[in-house]
């Protein structure tokens, strides 16, 4: 995949609307190599490509991951068809801080839903550690589902008595800077991509994400869903409900974003009134009990971070109300203050 971000020629369709020749390259090889080995699952990118298009041999990418494979599957994914499946495809997440040259604000986004329901997810940073010099180890792949847990990152420790809140660089408005303002954080991080946003988040260097604004749609939410909830976090609308990603949903999440690894309440709470009312509330996906049952079960077990190496840890202030242990640990010698 970095093979084929690098080098490409930017195209601009417009003032807001960036695009390169990046994404069309890799939407290509992503939904092509997918489609080959899976042609009853529904596939949604974010880049209309031309269906009668002769896509070359060498994009097809057909190998799997034995390290993946080796994992068990979750119990309640095991029955699921083909036809329940779609796959919400970002080819390239952060078009504008790539042309820009903020390589690491950039992402790769492939969500899976099944029954509606956001369940598995891989986010792929292209460029990660392109700063560390021309012998680093480019690129690294976070990937998570839900009943297992998230993989390939590393997590910190929150500084107490702070609440720090990321948001967009560069779609910000009046709605926007009033409900960020309204969560009082104590520090705010503006940066690219809704993917790059939610690695801040499973990483431990930021509290929520908010963003009231009606400009992400599916494909941007669906793979840092499923890799935040899968480490108990929640992604939600202003209103604090899950989207649906079915494939016969609208595209664009109207309700605005909301997402935390944990008190995510707390934030929801925060928006105010008069913001609420601007935004829809999200299309629910239909009731899977196993489901709701796998993700629950999932927050409460002790290796329920599994894939997540602490770099020190701490024990939450009771007595804080931003210091409340987070949802997704159970041993109490790994809470932390999230």
């Amino acid at each position: 995949m970095n093979k084929k971000l690098k080098g490409e020629k930017k195209s601009h369709k417009g003032k807001n609307d960036l695009q390169t020749e990046a994404d069309r390259s890799a939407q290509r090889c992503i939904i092509a190599s997918l489609h080959k080995q899976f042609p009853k699952v529904s596939i949604f990118g974010e880049e209309t490509l031309d269906p009668s298009e002769k896509i070359p041999e060498e994009m097809f990418e057909l190998g799997f991951s034995e390290e993946v494979l080796a994992h068990d599957c979750p119990e309640y994914l095991k029955d699921i068809k083909d036809e329940e499946i779609v796959i919400w495809v970002d080819p390239l997440d952060g078009t504008a801080e790539y042309t820009q040259g903020l390589l690491d604000h950039v992402t790769c986004l492939i969500g899976i839903a099944a029954r509606g329901h956001s369940v598995a997810g891989i986010i792929n940073q292209p460029f990660y550690n392109y700063k560390a010099g021309p012998d680093a180890e480019l690129g690294r792949c976070i990937w998570g589902v839900i009943g297992l847990g998230s993989f390939g990152f590393t997590r910190d420790v929150l500084p107490k008595d702070e609440f720090i809140v990321t948001t967009s660089r560069s779609h910000s408005d009046r709605l926007v800077t009033e409900t960020v303002e309204a969560c009082e954080p104590t520090s705010v991080v503006r940066v690219g991509g809704a993917g790059h946003k939610v690695l801040l988040l499973i990483e431990g260097k930021v509290h929520a994400y908010v963003f009231a604004s009606k400009g992400c749609k599916k494909w941007d939410t669906c793979a840092p869903e499923s890799v935040l909830a899968a480490v108990g976090g929640r992604l939600t609308d202003m209103h604090g409900i899950k989207m649906s990603y079915g494939a016969g949903v609208q595209r664009k999440n109207t309700g605005g974003i909301l997402a935390t690894v944990s008190d995510h309440e707390y934030v929801v709470n925060k928006v105010p009134e008069h913001v609420k009312e601007v935004f829809d509330k999200s299309v629910e996906a239909q009731d899977w009990p196993e489901f709701e049952l796998a993700r629950i079960q999932h927050m409460n077990e002790k290796d329920v971070d599994q894939g997540i190496k602490r770099k020190k840890t701490d024990t939450p202030d009771s007595d804080s109300s931003r210091s409340t242990k987070s949802d997704l640990l159970a041993d109490e010698t790994l809470d932390t203050k999230l």
